[in-house]
């Protein structure tokens, strides 16, 4: 049962890592980060590893996308005030 878990959390993982990088569009390639960042904390949790999933959940969940976000917004006012 466990080794059927961690097959499909790896599965769930490379999934997301490979949708992630054939995403163009800033917003949802934050989107499928976000995504991407939960399936490793479902891995790391799979793996018996609790704090490596709980910085994880809160490092790919949450920051991660929220600073791609930022990002794209500070590029464009940049080109607004050209």
């Amino acid at each position: 049962m466990a080794d059927a878990l961690i097959a499909v959390a790896l599965l769930l993982v490379a999934g997301c890592a490979t949708v992630a990088v054939l995403v163009r569009d800033p917003v949802r390639q934050a989107l499928v980060l976000a995504v991407l960042g939960v399936a490793l904390a479902v891995l790391f949790t799979v793996l018996h590893a609790p704090d490596v999933a709980l910085s994880q959940l809160a490092v790919g969940g949450a920051l991660t996308p929220l600073l791609l976000l930022s990002v794209r917004k500070v590029k464009r006012r940049k080109g607004r005030e050209r």
